[in-house]
């Protein structure tokens, strides 16, 4: 599913504008994004968690050559399921 396809699902279930409803949704999705580059975390209840995770550097390997490189520390965006969102997914 895109963001187009919500964006028309819920746009005919509430008679709201297809364009009202992209501006909703489109600063629902920056605002989840913005919290999480200031390392919030966003909660959405029987939804799920996004949180930012830090991983540590490590020492990988370049398969063409296979000469170690070393991978630097990064923090990446994780998603944590609800109870309701794992129950009807099941």
């Amino acid at each position: 599913m895109t963001k187009k396809e919500i964006v028309l699902q819920i746009s005919n279930e509430t008679g709201l504008k297809q364009v009202d409803v992209k501006i909703i949704v489109q600063r629902t999705l920056d605002m989840i994004v913005e919290a999480l580059s200031n390392n919030e975390t966003v909660e959405l209840r029987n939804f799920g968690i996004f949180k930012v995770k830090s991983r540590r550097g490590r020492t990988g390997r370049n398969p063409r050559t296979g000469v170690t490189v070393p991978v630097p520390p990064k923090k990446v965006a994780v998603f944590k399921p609800g109870l309701v969102m794992k129950q009807k997914v099941k």
